[in-house]
């Protein structure tokens, strides 16, 4: 009789010991997805913004290009910019 209690409260201890690891684990597992999914997000935003600056760049590089002013806004501040090149006086040969 007693070695059956004794038994029975091993098993049941072993199952809860076996449930709290699953749950464990289950944590950790989620808090890592949790955490590269973020990281994720991160990095697609990055690339993003990088694109963007670039594009950015690319489109005020032509615009200039055309040795016309190219108003640039920023932070309710606007500033023209022109290409050096179109600064100097074109001599005709």
């Amino acid at each position: 009789m007693l070695k059956e209690y004794v038994n029975k409260k091993i098993k049941i201890i072993t199952v809860i010991l076996a449930v709290l690891l699953v749950l464990s684990l289950g944590y950790i597992v989620y808090g890592k997805f949790v955490a590269w999914n973020q990281q994720k997000d991160v990095s697609n935003f990055q690339s993003g913004a990088q694109y963007g600056y670039e594009q950015a760049v690319s489109q005020l590089f032509q615009q200039v290009q055309s040795c016309e002013q190219v108003p640039i806004f920023v932070n309710n501040q606007t500033i023209n910019i022109v290409a050096v090149e179109c600064l100097s006086p074109q001599t005709s040969e």
